[in-house]
């Protein structure tokens, strides 16, 4: 760790390391050189793994505790002085090394860049105890809270566990060596996500789960064999050093996907309708009724907007925005559009209750899902003679999901919770950018045929001539109709006239 904190850099981003806190004065405990010019660690390692050799009881599996504390890219530049406030206030925070107590651990904070520092502690006390490990994360997000307020930095998201874990360093570096678009924690946590919102019972979701080429790995019980108690899925093409899958259970994608919490949301009575009677992963919808469902969808989501805000009870609002999550993963699935699937991947957070709470389920929450459902069984993927057709519903259910988004946002803002509505307005901008139409390219005039032009000579200006869209397109739409008629050549058969071309 040491070496690290000292050298270099992974990419000699490292410069001038050297200690700004610690259980002592930092120049007491500053590592000098060898005859070498290389940095001489063995005072300071012995000094801080002492405890370790006192210790009463068993040492902790990690003896060592690291944790880097960042300022956001828009914060001043801060003095050695602040860093090492910051340090010890952390380590208050986190009982390590509380102030005023003699006998807490030893920990030094290393400086190598200007932005952040490394704190490292050795996790066993002076007097031969343990110290509490317990829930250090969120005391950490406690102490950085304090010191946000006390240097006016950028204030960070409270720790309410509403955000999904976050792909570790080693599925990043992988999915970039792969040349896979996304880490694969991120593509299940949408095919899961996904496959929840237009299911309606265990059985429905997996079923939809396998359509979407996912692995699926369910886990019975060891009193029962028929109760199912849990499920994890796997990409095929992620596998490990063994060439076997890597599987994430659904606490692993995100708080509100394990298999209870998805239990409880199919719990909700559903009003049978014309698109629930039909099996799910075998159902052929006419153009007629997948129209239908997308303006049933925008029905509900424009009603749901009416109530999120007008209606100030917080368990018919948090369900709502529950439930505008299966919309908009829906959609964003049955269109194949990219930036639609980011949008869902924004709001997810907003969609969350702190702490892993479930909202309880409403009729203004079931009646959105119903319609994700709906959206789920139209299945208009790959009908691609039907989406032309289904674009102008397309873009008024977007538009109708920006003002749901937003009322959302707002709620989640006088909650005072920053970082989902944060998340709420990243979904709603993304969203009105693909709502705002695109200016289709004028279609161009046809070059009038001079009356010396050959027939041959007329066919190759023709096929010369750059159409941005498809000439059958120009021809069969009104407002797209080139101003200038195709010419026609008579036949070369006397007496009869040619096809117009």
């Amino acid at each position: 760790m040491l070496s690290y904190l000292y050298g270099p850099g992974r990419r000699n981003e490292h410069v001038n390391p050297h200690l700004v806190a610690g259980f002592r004065l930092p120049m007491a405990l500053e590592p000098g050189l060898d005859v070498r010019g290389d940095r001489d660690f063995r005072h300071l390692v012995g000094v801080l793994t002492s405890p370790l050799d006192t210790l009463r009881h068993t040492p902790l599996a990690s003896p060592i505790w690291q944790c880097s504390v960042r300022a956001a890219p828009a914060d001043r530049r801060l003095s050695d002085d602040e860093w090492a406030d910051i340090a010890e206030e952390v380590m208050h925070q986190t009982g390590f090394a509380p102030r005023g107590d003699d006998e807490a651990c030893r920990w030094i904070a290393v400086r190598h860049a200007d932005d952040h520092i490394h704190l490292v502690a050795v996790l066993a006390r002076e007097d031969g105890r343990n110290p509490n490990v317990h829930r250090d994360y969120f005391k950490v997000a406690d102490a950085c809270h304090i010191v946000e307020k006390r240097y006016e930095l950028t204030p960070t998201a409270s720790a309410d566990r509403t955000a999904a874990p976050r792909p570790t360093r080693a599925e990043t570096e992988l999915a970039h060596r792969k040349n896979w678009p996304e880490p694969p924690r991120a593509t299940l946590r949408r095919h899961v996500a996904t496959a929840a919102a237009g299911a309606e019972n265990e059985d429905d979701f997996f079923t939809a789960l396998e359509h979407a080429g996912v692995l699926v790995k369910i886990r019975h019980s060891a009193r029962t064999s028929e109760q199912i108690t849990g499920y994890a899925v796997a990409l095929p093409h992620h596998n490990n050093k063994e060439n076997q899958p890597v599987w994430f259970s659904g606490k692993k994608l995100a708080p509100n996907l394990t298999l209870p919490k998805l239990r409880e949301r199919w719990s909700a009575p559903h009003e049978r309708n014309c698109f629930d009677r039909r099996p799910f992963g075998r159902v052929e919808l006419t153009h007629e009724e997948r129209s239908a469902a997308y303006q049933q969808a925008a029905r509900a989501t424009a009603t749901a907007t009416w109530q999120m805000r007008h209606i100030q009870d917080p368990a018919v609002r948090a369900d709502v925005a529950a439930a505008t999550s299966d919309v908009l993963h829906v959609t964003a699935a049955l269109t194949g559009n990219r930036e639609l699937a980011r949008a869902a991947d924004f709001y997810d957070r907003a969609a969350r209750e702190p702490y892993g709470r479930q909202p309880p389920l409403t009729p203004y929450g079931t009646n959105l899902r119903r319609a994700a459902r709906a959206l789920a069984l139209s299945g208009i993927r790959g009908q691609r003679g039907n989406r032309p057709s289904l674009a102008g519903v397309l873009t008024h259910l977007v538009v109708q999901l920006v003002a749901l988004i937003e009322a959302i946002a707002e709620y989640r803002q006088l909650q005072q919770r920053a970082a989902q509505a944060v998340a709420a307005r990243k979904a709603a901008a993304q969203l009105s950018r693909l709502s705002r139409p695109t200016p289709r390219p004028p279609s161009p005039t046809l070059p009038r045929t001079p009356p010396n032009y050959t027939a041959e000579q007329n066919a190759a200006r023709l096929a010369a001539t750059a159409f941005p869209i498809p000439l059958s397109d120009q021809l069969a739409d009104g407002p797209y109709r080139s101003s200038t008629p195709t010419p026609t050549h008579p036949s070369p058969h006397r007496g009869r006239r040619g096809p117009a071309r």
